[in-house]
């Protein structure tokens, strides 16, 4: 969602934005960016990325917008957090109140493409948008987003990195299956897409080490 963040990059990996007010407008502008990410994959019809497969199965059981699981399900995942001895940040706390907001709002707007190249348009743009957005916010660093925070304590607790990622992402993908979420190509570009594109997306807003200090 990340945020809801499905790239794995280092919680001590932050770019040096020169002034708080810059690093405000890379979080908030990031979150915004992964709301439309979300809504085009999921306006596109093909398959939506682990977490939002979750959300959005949810969200049909119970009869409210993805936005609103988002926001309840970032909420929820904050108290596992207390086990893992994980410190929220601002970027934490807006993850949980804006991402769904800004979601919602992508969903609400965008026409539902009814043709499958135009679909295939969605999910790609969608793609590049969370891939880019992913290095934004956590770029900004100002905290983890609530589902990116698991992770990091699992680590800490001794788990790999990778074998941390992939039982949280196959455990929300089969969920969110089984209540009605929609798992299709696009579940499948995304997590063949999402890595070598946020790499990518390095090169342009480089994450560099900083100072302890400094992170929130």
């Amino acid at each position: 969602m990340a945020c809801h963040s499905v790239a794995i990059m280092s919680e001590t990996t932050v770019a040096r934005v020169s002034s708080f007010p810059a690093r405000l407008a890379r979080l908030y502008g990031g979150l915004a960016l992964y709301g439309l990410g979300i809504g085009l994959q999921v306006e596109s019809g093909l398959g939506n990325d682990p977490w939002d497969v979750f959300h959005q199965g949810v969200a049909v059981r119970i009869g409210v917008s993805i936005g609103t699981v988002i926001i309840g399900v970032g909420a929820l995942v904050m108290l596992l957090w207390i086990p893992l001895k994980q410190r929220p940040g601002i970027g934490t706390i807006s993850n949980v109140v804006f991402l769904g907001l800004f979601a919602d709002g992508a969903i609400y707007l965008l026409p539902t493409p009814a043709q499958l190249a135009f679909q295939s348009v969605y999910l790609a743009l969608g793609v590049v948008a969370i891939a880019l957005a992913t290095v934004l916010y956590i770029g900004a660093g100002m905290g983890p987003g609530p589902r990116d925070g698991i992770m990091t304590g699992l680590v800490r607790l001794g788990l790999s990195v990778r074998l941390g990622r992939f039982l949280i992402e196959i455990t929300v993908l089969a969920a969110g299956w089984l209540l009605g979420g929609t798992v299709g190509v696009g579940t499948l570009v995304f997590a063949l897409a999402i890595g070598p594109l946020t790499q990518l997306f390095t090169r342009w807003f480089p994450l560099t080490p900083a100072p302890r200090a400094g992170r929130t």
